[in-house]
């Protein structure tokens, strides 16, 4: 499947809002790659899958994460993450994507990891700062992008963070973990 075809099948599966969303990611994930000398391909291919399944019904997602045998810890948490599983899921299986780099972009570009690389920061901060993105504390975060990936990231989770802790709502202990060790790697450069 070309780009274009990749593009168009996305794009059907999305509302227009979430697409123009996507597109964002797109344009911002490529910014950043350029940036800090990571493949824009690679990070452009990733945005433009990286939602592919957020508007699947969740009892498709909540199957295929189960007959796959996905993370099933994804299942004990906010049905807004299991998105992100499939999709990588679906990248690889339904789009014929081989880079385990892409794919693994997809699945934590909404929850993180430990050991996340470049092109894992790259998604997820395009993800979480593309121009479209109106929140409090957003344009801190498009500020610190130009200083570091890690600053940028680590504002974003503690924002996600205090977003979930006053909603009285779970925090997936991923996003802490990947959180926890962005610090140490800010700590290990100084």
């Amino acid at each position: 499947m070309n780009r274009e075809q990749m593009i168009e099948s996305v794009k059907a599966q999305m509302p227009e809002k979430r697409w123009q969303h996507t597109v964002g990611v797109m344009e911002t994930a490529v910014v950043l790659a350029e940036r800090y000398g990571e493949d824009p391909a690679r990070a452009e291919l990733a945005a433009i899958l990286h939602d592919v399944a957020k508007y699947w019904p969740i009892a498709k997602m909540e199957q295929i994460i189960r007959d796959q045998r996905l993370d099933f810890s994804l299942l004990a948490h906010d049905k807004q993450l299991w998105h992100s599983e499939v999709g990588a899921w679906s990248a690889e299986h339904e789009y014929g994507v081989t880079d385990q780099g892409v794919i693994d972009a997809i699945r934590y570009h909404t929850s993180g990891r430990v050991g996340m690389t470049k092109l894992d920061k790259i998604v997820c901060l395009a993800d979480y700062m593309e121009p479209g993105r109106d929140f409090p504390g957003v344009d801190r975060v498009r500020e610190l992008s130009g200083e570091s990936l890690e600053r940028a990231l680590v504002a974003g989770f503690d924002s996600t963070i205090s977003f979930l802790l006053s909603k009285e709502k779970a925090i997936f202990p991923v996003t802490i973990e990947a959180r926890n060790d962005l610090i140490q790697q800010l700590r290990e450069a100084e």
